[in-house]
C-alpha cells in the first residue's frame, strides 16, 4: 500500500493526510462489488437484447474505472474549485436537459437520453451534484449577508430543475432533488412554519403526480395489487432473497436475472441476495451507511456553513438514491426506476455519483493532525 510521510509537503502527500481515507476505502469497496456484479447480473439481459454475453459487463467495468478516476481527481479540488465546478456542471446539465427534451429519443414514455457522437448520456444525472453545491452556496451566501437573495435564487433554480425533470418525465429524480433542496433549506435555518408549508407542498405534489403521470399511477396501483405486472417483478426479487439464504447460491448461479428485465440495473440488489446471500446484502448496506455516517462525522467538525450545507446535500442525495432502490427492491415502496449507487449498470449514473462523492471528499478534507494526534 502506498503511504506518505506526514512531513511530505507535495500536493499528493498533503491530500493523503487531509482526505478521508476510510470513506475512500468504503467507496472503492462498493465499486469493486459493482465490478463483480456486472458480469454476474448482466449476461442474460445482454443476450435477450441481442448483444454479446458480456456487452454490459465490459461497459460497466469501464464506467467504474472512469468513475474512480473522476472521484479521486475531484477530491483534490479546493472549496472554491468545487463551487466553480458545480456552477459549470449545473449550467451545462440544464442546457443539455433542454436539448434532450427537444432532440432526445423517447424510451418507455420518457425523454431522458441524449445521443452525442454515438454515445448516450442522461444529463439529469449530472444536475444533481451540481445543484446540491450551488444551492448550498446560495443558502450560505444569504445567511452571511442578508442583502444577497440566496434563498429566492436557490428556490428559482430548484423550480427550474424540477420542472425540467417533470417534463421528461422523471418523478423519482425530481423527488431526490426536492429532498436535497428541502434538507439544505432546513439546515440553513428555515423557520418551522415554512418547513411545515414545504412539507405540505411536497405531499400535495406527490398526490398530484399520481393523477398526472400514468406511469406513477400504474406503479402505485401495482404496488397495492399483488396480481399486477410491476408487482410481479418485485415478487421475483423477493423470491431471489429467499432462495439466496445466508450465503447465497454462488456467483453466476442465480436465476432472477433471467426473469427480470432490469436485473443489472434497478433490481441489482436482488442478484446480490440470491447469488451472495444475506451476509453480502448486509455488507452492502453497511458500506452505504458507513459512507453516510463518516461524511457527516467529518463535516460536523467544520465551521464553514457552505461546506456543511453542500456536504449535507451530497450525502442526502447519495443516501436517498440508495434507500429508494433498496426499499423498492424489498417491496417497501413502489418501484421508482432508481439505480443503486456504484452497483447498478449505467454510465451517466456511475460517473455522476463519482463526481458527487469526489466533491464530498474534497469538502471534508481537513488539516492533517500532528504526529500522535487523530487521523
Amino acid at each position: 500500500m502506498v503511504t506518505f510521510a506526514r512531513t511530505d509537503t507535495s500536493v499528493v502527500g498533503h491530500w493523503w493526510w487531509a482526505v478521508d481515507r476510510w470513506a475512500i476505502a468504503a467507496l472503492i469497496s462498493l465499486v469493486a462489488i459493482g465490478a463483480v456484479l456486472a458480469p454476474a447480473a448482466s449476461p442474460p439481459v445482454a443476450e435477450r437484447l441481442g448483444f454479446d454475453t458480456f456487452y454490459f459487463a465490459r461497459r460497466q467495468i469501464a464506467f467504474l474505472g472512469i468513475g474512480i478516476v473522476v472521484m479521486l481527481a475531484v477530491s483534490f479540488l479546493s472549496a472554491r474549485g468545487i463551487q466553480r465546478l458545480a456552477v459549470v456542471c449545473t449550467a451545462t446539465s440544464i442546457a443539455l436537459m433542454v436539448a434532450t427534451l427537444n432532440f432526445g429519443d423517447e424510451i418507455k414514455g420518457a425523454t431522458r437520453w441524449l445521443y452525442v457522437g454515438g454515445l448516450s448520456m442522461q444529463p439529469s444525472e449530472f444536475v444533481k451534484p451540481g445543484f446540491a453545491v450551488v444551492a448550498a452556496w446560495l443558502f450560505a451566501a444569504q445567511r452571511l449577508d442578508s442583502k444577497v437573495p440566496g434563498y429566492a435564487v436557490a428556490t428559482a433554480l430548484f423550480a427550474l430543475v424540477t420542472g425540467l425533470l417533470l417534463l421528461q418525465p422523471d418523478v423519482g429524480m425530481a423527488m431526490v432533488v426536492a429532498v436535497v433542496w428541502g434538507t439544505q433549506f432546513f439546515v440553513a435555518g428555515l423557520p418551522l412554519i415554512l418547513v411545515l408549508a414545504i412539507a405540505l407542498v411536497f405531499i400535495a405534489g406527490s398526490v398530484a403526480a399520481y393523477f398526472v403521470f400514468d406511469h406513477v399511477q400504474a406503479r402505485v396501483d401495482h404496488f397495492f395489487d399483488p396480481t399486477a405486472g410491476e408487482k410481479g417483478q418485485v415478487e421475483r426479487a423477493l423470491d431471489a432473497f429467499q432462495n439466496g439464504g445466508w450465503a447465497g447460491r454462488g456467483p453466476g448461479e442465480g436465476r432472477v436475472k433471467e426473469a427480470l428485465p432490469e436485473a443489472h440495473a434497478d433490481f441489482i440488489f436482488a442478484v446480490v441476495g440470491e447469488e451472495f446471500g444475506l451476509i453480502a446484502c448486509l455488507i452492502v448496506v453497511g458500506l452505504f451507511a458507513f459512507v453516510l455516517l463518516r461524511g457527516f462525522n467529518r463535516v460536523f467538525r467544520n465551521d464553514n456553513l457552505f461546506v456543511l450545507l453542500a456536504v449535507t446535500g451530497l450525502l442526502v442525495q447519495f443516501a436517498v438514491q440508495a434507500i429508494i432502490n433498496l426499499a423498492s427492491t424489498v417491496n417497501l415502496i413502489p418501484p421508482k426506476g432508481m439505480t443503486l449507487p456504484f452497483l447498478s449498470y449505467g454510465g451517466s449514473s456511475t460517473i455522476a455519483l463519482a463526481l458527487s462523492m469526489g466533491m464530498m471528499l474534497a469538502l471534508t478534507r481537513e488539516a492533517p493532525a500532528p504526529r500522535g494526534g487523530r487521523s
